[in-house]
């Protein structure tokens, strides 16, 4: 199956998972901001997990198909049709040849993410086929897509309801416009004083309308260093809170650097992500403080986030396979981030 590119939206990429192994050489990780959504799209339509996907923020893609395939629509709601037919999101859709999608300004949450069964076919750079436009790597020449674009697609397994004989069920996401996420202090917390810290986690900060993929810029009142904010640099991980000379938050994203030199107060849980990368400028965000241990059973069980602390499960208890599998992707965490490389 192919798609024409008829309206390529506000910025709309081809990202997989990102782009591991090579931060060392100054290479950044990149891939799907919403890694949440990225994957359910990628399950519905019976892809493998790190199938490329279109990600589509704040307005989505006119589109013509060649070629008969199964599509998934997740993360903003984009107000997608087919043909003049209204799209339900977290859904297996079938596609003809000859039919049109289109799509509008999203009008919750900023990104979206369009799977198509096969996934996206373009030529994997370093191992991945995300686009980091900045640096014009992967995806589709390196750029965010244009009018006239041609992408084909892989060979078609079909949708995970065709594969099992019952869909697969996903509750649709609701986006308003505040987070809360929780973060993890450290590694330069020691360089601001406890009431500013204290401070900072009791702050409603606004999303400035300067975010990007590279970094969601906050504005609010300024946190206070002890010693300035300049540090040798060091290493930066998607989730890192940086405050700058002004005092005001850079939550560095997807395509963050791979170094920094500005003092970090605090890293964003990995399961807290998909929050922020769905936020608008002028959004609200507020931070709460967990400890590493809370971080790790919020991770293993993710019925435990919507409950008010103190946390009912501890780590390693229950849970099933569900648990079991996220258990064995945070030991990878682990190792990666030990060994300078946080997969």
């Amino acid at each position: 199956m192919k798609m024409t590119i008829e309206i390529p939206g506000v910025l709309t990429t081809v990202q997989d998972e990102g782009r591991y192994g090579y931060m060392e050489y100054g290479v950044r990780t990149g891939g799907a901001m919403d890694q949440d959504s990225f994957h359910a799209a990628n399950r519905i339509v019976g892809n493998e997990e790190n199938a490329a996907e279109l990600e589509m923020t704040l307005m989505g893609i006119t589109a013509v198909f060649d070629g008969d395939g199964v599509i998934a629509l997740t993360g903003a709601d984009m107000k997608a049709q087919l043909d003049g037919v209204p799209v339900e999101r977290y859904a297996a859709v079938r596609v003809r040849s000859g039919q049109r999608l289109s799509m509008r300004m999203a009008g919750s949450g900023c990104r979206a993410y369009l799977a198509v069964s096969g996934g996206i076919a373009v030529p994997k750079v370093m191992g991945s086929s995300s686009t980091d436009v900045k640096c014009r790597l992967g995806g589709l020449e390196g750029r965010a897509l244009q009018a006239g674009d041609v992408l084909e697609t892989g060979s078609t397994g079909g949708s995970t309801e065709e594969k099992t004989g019952k869909a697969l069920s996903v509750r649709p996401e609701k986006y308003g416009h505040s987070a809360h996420v929780r973060v993890v202090e450290g590694p330069q917390a020691d360089w601001f004083s406890e009431e500013a810290r204290e401070k900072f986690f009791h702050e409603i900060y606004h999303v400035s309308a300067e975010s990007d993929r590279m970094g969601m810029r906050l504005d609010g009142a300024p946190v206070e260093s002890l010693h300035g904010m300049d540090i040798v640099s060091d290493g930066i991980a998607f989730g890192s809170i940086q405050i700058t000379k002004s005092g005001m938050p850079i939550v560095m994203m997807a395509d963050h650097q791979t170094t920094g030199g500005y003092a970090k107060i605090g890293t964003v849980c990995s399961f807290d992500l998909p929050k922020l990368a769905q936020l608008r400028p002028g959004d609200t965000v507020q931070f709460e403080r967990v400890s590493v241990e809370e971080a790790q059973a919020l991770y293993l069980h993710p019925q435990e986030r919507k409950r008010t602390k103190p946390l009912a499960l501890a780590i390693g208890n229950g849970g099933g396979e569900e648990t079991t599998s996220r258990r064995h992707r945070f030991q990878k965490y682990n190792y990666y981030y030990r060994h300078g490389d946080l997969r």
